[in-house]
């Protein structure tokens, strides 16, 4: 038998296997896809139920308890489908916020979808500019003391800890008065104009943002890797004389990438609730500040479209963590846990 014939039904094999790894893979994609649509779906009942469990009744937020005309009335029912019953009223919702209609907003009257969206950038370039410090900052320091263990390690570790002990709000009033105050490197308020100057006006409040969670998950990183260093495959392998560079990116990083890609996620998503309180401090005008404002002024149009979008987007990042692990580790499907 030649070797071509006998290496032919290993090869099959081989090749039946990888459809399988990648029909598994699909078919999780597939069910996350699905249960992102439901949870979604449950998000946006309790978004529009938050104004029926609030107390008094929505007719009394939408007029703001002022007395009006049996007309005014009338037509603020016939805008808002009071008459209806709640469950008609929800799909009534659903159907316009699917096509992007958040209702109007009572304080302004003007579409909810419009006054969000010109707010919306500021909040995206924040939490954007704070996440990428999560993970440069943190991976960075979390791997350096994971991997070599000293009086750096050890300094920088404590470091991270103290920051992560400072409240948000206080270290952003600290970082205002050395950074924009005393030295007068950026400005103090403002979310500034499109562009390198917006970049500008967004390093001191994305660094406040991002403190708390550099520290968490620099020390999440070290301890993950300081866990697979020691683990008996790792040191067999090492032992065997295979470099601890290979060692290392193949086996020790990889390995701890599962971990801390689920608590960076987590921390991150973390980072859109986080930012109401920063852009309180620094004034930015983003979705954080008005909801807050649009909360005291029992704007519920605008309420109703913030909390959704922050909804959607803290499921969204958490859907694709998990389709993400399939990537890092194909063990990680339907069914199979990474033993």
């Amino acid at each position: 038998m030649s070797q071509a014939s006998m290496t032919a039904p290993v090869r099959s094999e081989q090749a039946k296997a990888k459809r399988r790894s990648v029909g598994e893979m699909l078919r999780f994609i597939a069910l996350r896809i699905a249960g992102l649509a439901v949870t979604l779906l449950i998000a946006s009942l309790v978004v529009f139920g938050a104004l029926y469990a609030a107390p008094g009744s929505p007719l009394t937020y939408l007029t703001h308890g002022r007395t009006m005309s049996p007309e005014a009335i009338t037509s603020i029912k016939a805008e808002y489908h009071l008459d209806d019953p709640v469950w008609q009223q929800y799909l009534t919702w659903l159907g316009d916020v699917a096509h992007g209609d958040f209702g109007t907003s009572i304080i302004y009257n003007q579409p909810a979808a419009s006054l969000v969206g010109s707010r919306a950038s500021a909040t995206t370039l924040l939490v954007l500019m704070a996440a990428a410090i999560v993970l440069v900052v943190g991976l960075a320091i979390g791997t350096l003391a994971g991997l070599k263990p000293g009086w750096w390690s050890r300094s920088a570790m404590a470091g991270a800890t103290a920051a992560m002990a400072v409240p948000t709000s206080v270290g952003a009033v600290v970082l205002i008065i050395v950074f924009a105050v005393d030295l007068e490197w950026f400005p103090v308020f403002g979310a500034g104009q499109a562009g390198l100057d917006a970049v500008h006006h967004m390093v001191l409040p994305s660094v406040a943002l991002a403190l708390a969670s550099v520290a968490f998950v620099a020390r999440l990183a070290q301890t993950a890797i300081r866990q697979e260093l020691s683990a008996d495959h790792v040191q067999t392998a090492i032992s065997r004389g295979l470099p601890r560079g290979v060692v290392v990116r193949r086996h020790v990083m990889r390995n701890a990438a599962i971990p801390v890609l689920t608590v960076s996620g987590l921390t991150i998503a973390g980072l859109i609730a986080g930012s109401v309180i920063v852009e309180q401090v620094f004034q930015l005008g983003g979705l954080g500040q008005f909801l807050v404002s649009s909360v005291q002024q029992k704007d519920f149009p605008v309420v109703q479209a913030i909390c959704l979008m922050y909804v959607t987007a803290f499921i969204v990042l958490n859907t694709l963590i998990d389709i993400a692990y399939t990537l890092l580790d194909p063990r990680v499907s339907i069914g199979k846990k990474v033993s």
